[in-house]
């Protein structure tokens, strides 16, 4: 894929591919072949040669790491054209050392994860499935705000493709729009009772799927708008934006007061919301009142006001 891209404007031989990357003709044939399976547009034949037809949008290192300079995940990016779970990779890398600003990208996931024990839907090259290595000098207490503000660089990375599209938060790690879910939001992390040793932001983005089995209420940027999104466009929007957001938490002793406020503003879920919280094998009804300061769910019901740490939060 590297070669096929630095000699993009000409057709290169399979003997030359075969040259670069010290394989037999032959191999080289399998290989366009499995380039193709996996939707990169390339043209030519064995006799010919091999070109490119239009830069993929793949999520390579090499396409996104221009647009990412200045910021801490431009270094290591990891990127797999299938993969069980990015987040189970990049917690497996975090226990090995791997370095803060660490990304991994797939094309697609076979064993995607949501929150709890749900399965993240991971179709082949049609969303953003990434998982970013974070070491922050931060409390564990925190990591709920940084999921808060990973939630903001998303909704703003949207905004910065599309101005259009309007997205909205739901506590405490799903990006909605028009009430379907079009993100989810994984955080999982390593600690001592005082400090985070590593945290693992996993994002899914659904981008362009043009269906969804009918029992997820989920969309897509493709079926909000009408139109195809540039994943490549959109993955680098989204790293800029949690990078701005994460400086920002761990530089600013005023960020998580700016991050809870500017979470309430723009969910129209925190606020007078009439709201099921299932937690714990029970559940309550009540209405949203806002976020406390350490970033929790406050609910108000007959009983009075109470604070939700954990669990799942559905429309009444």
């Amino acid at each position: 894929m590297r070669l096929l891209m630095e000699h993009a404007t000409v057709v290169v031989s399979g003997t030359k591919i075969g040259e670069e990357i010290s394989a037999s003709r032959s191999e080289v044939w399998r290989l366009i072949q499995q380039l193709r399976g996996l939707g990169v547009d390339v043209a030519g034949l064995p006799a010919t040669g091999y070109q490119l037809r239009s830069v993929p949008d793949l999520l390579l290192p090499e396409i996104l790491r221009p647009f990412l300079r200045g910021t801490i995940f431009n270094a290591q990016l990891h990127h797999f054209y299938r993969i069980g779970s990015t987040n189970t990779a990049a917690m497996a890398a975090a226990a090995e050392g791997a370095v803060e600003g660490s990304v991994f990208l797939a094309e697609e996931q076979t064993a995607g994860r949501g929150r709890g024990a749900h399965v993240w839907h991971s179709a082949r090259s049609t969303g953003i499935y990434c998982s970013s290595v974070l070491r922050p000098a931060l409390p564990p207490s925190e990591v709920l705000v940084l999921s808060l503000a990973v939630g903001l660089a998303v909704q703003a990375a949207i905004q910065q493709v599309d101005s259009r599209v309007v997205a909205d938060l739901k506590w405490p790690n799903d990006v909605l729009i028009e009430g379907k879910k079009v993100c989810g939001i994984l955080t999982e992390m390593n600690a001592e009772a005082t400090r985070v040793r590593y945290i693992v932001v996993g994002i899914g983005i659904n981008v362009n799927q043009a269906a969804f089995p009918k029992d997820l209420a989920a969309t897509s940027l493709r079926l909000a708008t009408g139109s195809e999104w540039s994943r490549v466009e959109l993955a680098a929007a989204l790293l800029k934006a949690l990078d701005r957001e994460y400086r920002e938490l761990v530089e600013n002793s005023k960020a998580r007061e700016s991050i809870l406020k500017r979470f309430a503003d723009r969910s129209s879920w925190v606020r007078d919301k009439s709201v099921r919280i299932e937690e714990n094998g029970s559940s309550f009804e009540g209405t949203t009142e806002g976020l406390d300061e350490r970033g929790f769910l406050l609910v108000r019901n007959a009983q009075g006001l109470k604070t939700v740490l954990s669990g799942t939060v559905r429309e009444r």
